[in-house]
């Protein structure tokens, strides 16, 4: 029976890292990723520079992401699941934000 229990849980973790994958997520490379290219870069390093002293005071991780597209998607389930694929926030307090601009859709 633990055989089996270890076996879902490997399948669960695998259907959901596949459906990430296949959200075709810009990579997380800091706390700001602009890959709708709204920020210069003068301004990306200062907000880079905001969320880390924020973060070292709070201890609460905040990421700034442009995206191209949503695909299709609803902005709040597209935040979602780009936040859980990221991991923003610390483990088990869920208390990371993820504040997420989707210019060619006109939403935040």
């Amino acid at each position: 029976m633990i055989w089996l229990r270890a076996l879902a849980t490997v399948v669960a973790g695998a259907m959901l890292s596949t459906a990430a994958a296949a959200q075709d997520f810009p990579k997380l490379s800091g706390r700001v990723v602009d890959q709708a290219e709204l920020l210069p870069p003068a301004d990306e390093a200062a907000l880079t520079d905001k969320l880390a002293a924020f973060e070292a005071r709070s201890k609460q991780q905040v990421v700034v992401a442009t995206v191209a597209s949503l695909n299709d998607r609803d902005i709040s389930d597209y935040g979602t699941q780009l936040g859980r694929a990221w991991g923003i926030g610390a483990a088990g307090r869920n208390d990371g934000v993820l504040f997420l601009i989707a210019p060619n859709e006109r939403k935040m």
